[in-house]
């Protein structure tokens, strides 16, 4: 039996991979520290004798005993409302959490993929951006802390993959949506769902003409596996290339919960980016992967699940803005 880690897998994405490697017939050590993580997504897999569950922070020293096979690096606050509330801890899991984590695969022999992100683009000026992208990055801006921890994941992975020969893969993430987001996390498809389902108006930042590209989960784990055991070492996109402005996206959550709110504009938070879409070439011709689940089908999905929290659940997430919050 294959034996694989993954880090943060009490949330959202890491959660999913969890059920996904446990399906596939491996053995699933879960690592997470909780910060942003919730152990209900995972307290299915607690029954399993294919599931063990480290409470542990990966910026401390990281040890597993026995064999490992397989490292997902998912470790990290992912969100507005996260990283600038947190951002020494989040500048930490990037850059020693990764750190503890390529030691660890080192030492086990094992093959480990780490999580980038989109935002490594930062506000980009080329369009759809592609892995050849270098970027267009604030380092010292508030979103900077994401960004650089990112890049510095990416630069240290790639050391480790040249100078000690390691297996090493990496996801550039795209904006993924489904079942177990937070509703709280400041993203823009839990955050207008949240303020539909408590019949607030949506806040849009900005003038709505910002683009972003949503991919269902299924499709992202899909694209994670396939990349897993590939044997591509260098960055890849894995998102849905289908582009939409922010205001058409309201319009479009008004329509699917049936409600009668109306937009609201604020201004737009500092250094978000203005377009955000993946060129998946490379995906499809090395992993042989593209989206499969369309926006319709997938924000239904979404929305049945967040219908379904409680009450309570649902005040106590309340709308957010982020645009001033830069301290806890």
């Amino acid at each position: 039996m294959k034996r694989i880690l993954i880090t943060g897998a009490a949330g959202f994405l890491g959660s999913h991979l969890c059920d996904r490697f446990i399906a596939e017939g491996y053995y699933v050590y879960g690592m997470d520290n909780l910060i942003t993580g919730d152990l209900k997504n995972i307290e299915h897999l607690f029954k399993l004798d294919t599931f063990e569950f480290y409470h542990h922070d990966v910026t401390k020293f990281v040890h597993v005993p026995g064999k490992l096979d397989y490292i997902l690096h998912f470790a990290s606050p992912a969100s507005p409302i996260d990283y600038l509330k947190i951002p020494i801890q989040t500048l930490k899991v990037g850059a020693l959490g990764t750190h503890n984590l390529l030691g660890l695969a080192k030492d086990k022999g094992a093959r480990i993929l780490i999580a980038s992100t989109s935002e490594v683009y930062g506000d980009p000026q080329v369009h759809p951006q592609t892995e050849e992208y270098y970027g267009n990055v604030n380092t010292i801006g508030p979103r900077g802390v994401y960004d650089e921890a990112k890049r510095f994941q990416e630069s240290i992975t790639m050391a480790y993959h040249r100078f000690h020969g390691l297996e090493t893969r990496i996801v550039r993430i795209f904006n993924t949506y489904g079942p177990r987001m937070r509703l709280n996390d400041g993203r823009v498809i839990p955050a207008f769902m949240g303020q539909a389902l408590r019949g607030e108006d949506l806040t849009v930042f900005g003038d709505g003409l910002q683009t972003r590209s949503f991919c269902y989960v299924d499709d992202q784990i899909e694209g994670i596996y396939r990349l897993l055991l590939s044997d591509y070492s260098l960055p890849i996109n894995i998102g849905n290339p289908h582009e939409i402005t922010i205001k058409d996206f309201a319009e479009e959550i008004i329509k699917l919960t049936g409600t009668d709110q109306k937009i609201i504009y604020k201004p737009l938070p500092k250094d978000d980016p203005l377009q955000r879409q993946p060129d998946i070439s490379k995906a499809k011709e090395i992993l042989g992967w593209e989206p499969k689940v369309g926006r319709e089908e997938g924000m239904k999905k979404t929305y049945d699940y967040f219908r379904m929290l409680s009450k309570e659940d649902l005040e106590k997430t309340e709308h957010r803005d982020f645009t001033t919050r830069n301290k806890p």
